[in-house]
């Protein structure tokens, strides 16, 4: 049963949702502080945060950032209904997905059990079959889902390793925004073209000093970098 934590100061919102979660075979538990739930991800196993933007202590931004300098977890923001740049930051510095307040609680179950089904099922729907994939200075391990630059391990999020599956699945092909975005996200996500390119530039980032991601402008993204064969 998936176990998710969410870290939100509204009190009574924690009850219900646990509700819900459960109907759908989800643990949930809470966290009204930022220093609580960090201290519960510490000593704890779960499979994804929900994380507030407007939270005591350190906003969730802050919290964000706090949570990937130890772990890959899935992160799903609640934001504010029509503040963009919430969305805009939060998948900067590692958010997986977003939810603008008020919201249904259904929607935010369908976006969590999205981002859950593509942990269980991008390496083999990205690899074809083939579980490890090699370059010239990036292997990719598909079952373990690990990356390697120059023998160095890369630490990815689970949105940026299935970004990276997806292309390396298909060396040198082009993949729009879109085609991206409906592998990766599900149709019922709605669509937000200016995800792709945060995520992008945050892969591009982490992989540097290798430049394997190419743009081609108007057209999408392609991983350009040769084949070897494992050593």
């Amino acid at each position: 049963m998936p176990r998710i934590l969410l870290i939100d100061d509204d009190e009574h919102l924690a009850a219900p949702l646990t509700t819900y979660f459960a109907r759908f075979g989800c643990t949930l538990e809470s966290a009204v502080r930022p220093s609580e739930g960090l201290a519960r991800l510490r000593a704890g196993t779960y499979d994804a945060a929900i994380l507030d933007v407007m939270l005591p202590e350190m906003d969730g931004f802050a919290l964000c950032r706090e949570i990937r300098k130890e772990s890959d977890i899935p992160i799903v923001m609640l934001t504010a209904r029509g503040e963009v740049m919430d969305r805009v930051v939060g998948l900067e510095l590692g958010a997986d997905d977003y939810v603008p307040k008020p919201f249904e609680p259904r929607e935010l179950v369908a976006r969590v059990q999205t981002i859950l089904r593509r942990q269980r099922s991008a390496p083999q729907a990205a690899a074809g079959g083939t579980q490890y994939r090699v370059f010239d200075g990036l292997s990719i391990d598909l079952d373990r889902r690990q990356v390697l630059r120059h023998g160095e391990r890369v630490e990815l999020t689970g949105t940026e390793f299935e970004l990276l599956a997806l292309l390396a699945a298909e060396p040198g092909k082009v993949f729009s925004r879109d085609d991206i975005l409906n592998r990766l996200r599900g149709h019922e996500a709605e669509l937000y073209t200016r995800a792709v390119d945060i995520v992008v530039s945050r892969l591009r980032k982490k992989l540097e000093p290798l430049d394997c991601i190419k743009t081609l402008r108007n057209a999408g993204y392609a991983l350009a970098v040769a084949r070897s064969e494992p050593a």
